[in-house]
């Protein structure tokens, strides 16, 4: 198993109005293929943590290391081009555009990268868009699908890139339960494809259902466990 991600003894502060340590001294390593999550109460850090993992926010202390790149000191251009490329991102909402159709939704990603001509791009959103069950509903615009589907395609907008990582942030945090199910599927269906993903969820079905735990609390790991 190869190590895709690398955090080592990685500390952040904020200073406005004083200044407060949010991250204290975290250290963790996500191999190829693993589902990871994130748990821990409101204001543990886990939110901030994922913020730093996706290159968005370069201010810290420590070194974060992905797909054998060492991330400290990057600039802006590398860091944009890098986040396309190994990144993909699932949030609580799915930031979808509501007039383009579904298939335009996947395929802006790949398109931005500009690694393939746009017709190839189009072969991949649909080939991610049949990996989730919505292929269907590829000419259709995004304002016309269910909350539940509006996420789905959230998850193969993600993949266009075939990313190095799938980062979700409360991925399922606004869903119902069977939708939650769905998308929890659809995610252990990728991992056992050999995608690494990397979820902060509130859920504690969701974060039992996953290979890892990591639990925060007060900006530091507390505990670490593997599920059965």
């Amino acid at each position: 198993m190869s190590t895709v991600l690398k955090a080592q003894h990685v500390n952040k502060y904020f200073y406005d109005p004083e200044t407060f340590q949010v991250l204290k001294d975290i250290t963790f390593e996500v191999q190829k293929g693993e589902f990871l999550s994130i748990v821990g109460k409101s204001g543990c850090g886990k939110s901030t943590l994922l913020y730093l993992l996706s290159t968005m926010d370069t201010d810290y202390e420590g070194a974060i290391e992905m797909a054998g790149v060492t991330l400290k000191g990057r600039n802006q251009d590398f860091l944009a081009h890098f986040r396309n490329e190994h990144l993909g991102f699932v949030f609580q909402f799915h930031f979808l555009l509501p007039e383009f159709t579904t298939l335009q939704n996947v395929m802006l990603p790949g398109l931005k990268l500009g690694k393939y001509p746009e017709k190839e791009v189009e072969d991949r959103a649909m080939e991610k868009l049949r990996l989730i069950g919505m292929a269907e509903h590829a000419r259709k615009p995004a304002s016309k699908l269910s909350g539940g589907q509006q996420q789905r395609v959230a998850i193969a907008r993600a993949l266009i890139n075939d990313p190095t990582i799938i980062m979700g942030d409360e991925p399922t945090g606004n869903l119902d339960k069977a939708n939650t199910e769905n998308v929890f599927e659809i995610f252990h269906e990728l991992a056992d494809k050999g995608q690494t993903i990397i979820a902060v969820t509130h859920d504690p079905d969701f974060a039992a259902g996953t290979d890892r735990i990591i639990e925060m609390s007060d900006g530091s790991i507390i505990s670490e466990h593997k599920n059965p």
